[in-house]
């Protein structure tokens, strides 16, 4: 366990700075969930508000012309100029249907973007019940430069978090219900095939990203809940009863700071483990020269921890 010293926080002025990203020149920024997307200097922890999606902004990544990709969990996938505030709809239906769950992203060097839709059936306000009735309804996308959408992993359980490979070989995405990464090959003599980066892991994976350490990060959420476990392979009747009962009495996310680090082998190479009171639930992750950015459904703030 790592001591709470070693994170530092820095307040937002909203609710649920649910991911981070980091900028060429050191810049942070994270989305909260009253639509704003804000930049965060890292020296002083300042705050300024850039644009605001009008909806729920969720995974960050940076384009190619310097605007940022938003991930909206209301809106789709967007296109933000944190210069001017403009937003730009880049999609916000898949096979003419609407989206119901944006998720998180990564963008390859020619602009394609790939990215997760979560549900087909509910959307961010319901999360819990997508993932206690394990719908098996998330999809990993894939948008080319010209605009053609493609479907290119269907079935997921529950995505979430997208990286791609270093020299993008692969692209990832994480299975946060099933508690996987799965990964897809996009070159070489494996590609077109399926397999996983990881499996069993600790926790549920929310938000992943590849660092400029090359590793891929992978944030836990929350540790396994054995009861959610069980009801896995309980009756689909059962599983839609649990989350209609009173909130305070479905499971819930444990209080918990865990991100861990993988190299394209699936090996472990970091696995922090922090307790800090005034923070929880990491569900953003982004590593910049040795910096760990954190970033938070729950919080509003993000936080920072030093490798050693």
């Amino acid at each position: 366990m790592t001591a709470p010293s070693s994170l530092t926080v820095h307040p937002v002025p909203s609710m649920g700075a649910e991911d981070v990203l980091v900028g060429a020149d050191g810049t942070v920024w994270t989305g909260t969930e009253d639509g704003a997307i804000w930049a965060i200097d890292p020296r002083t922890g300042s705050t300024k508000r850039v644009a605001d999606t009008g909806g729920r902004p969720l995974g960050l990544e940076l384009l190619p012309d310097g605007r940022l990709l938003v991930c909206d969990a209301t809106r789709g996938v967007l296109a933000v100029d944190p210069g001017t505030g403009a937003v730009e709809v880049l999609l916000d239906r898949v096979d003419g249907e609407p989206m119901r769950f944006c998720n998180n992203a990564a963008v390859a060097a020619d602009g394609t973007i790939w990215f997760s839709d979560s549900s087909r059936h509910y959307g961010i306000a319901q999360w819990k019940d997508d993932f206690v009735q394990d719908t098996h309804t998330g999809r990993l996308v894939r948008r080319d430069p010209a605009g053609t959408v493609t479907v290119v992993l269907d079935g997921l359980r529950f995505s979430n978090g997208v990286a791609l490979a270093a020299d993008e070989s692969y692209v990832a995405v994480a299975e946060c219900r099933g508690r996987t990464v799965v990964r897809l090959w996009l070159t070489g003599p494996r590609a077109g095939e399926r397999d996983h980066l990881v499996t069993d892991l600790p926790g549920y994976p929310d938000n992943i990203s590849r660092g400029s350490d090359g590793l891929v990060w992978v944030t836990l959420a929350s540790p396994v809940d054995r009861l959610v476990e069980r009801l896995g392979s309980a009756p689909m009747l059962l599983r839609r009863a649990v989350t209609r009962i009173p909130e305070a009495l479905q499971p819930a996310p444990k209080r918990t700071i865990r991100a861990q680090a993988y190299d394209d082998d699936g090996r472990l190479v970091h696995d922090l483990d922090i307790q800090h009171p005034g923070f929880h639930m990491v569900t953003g992750v982004r590593e910049h020269e040795g910096r760990v950015w954190l970033g938070s459904l729950h919080e509003p703030a993000v936080a920072v921890h030093d490798l050693p």
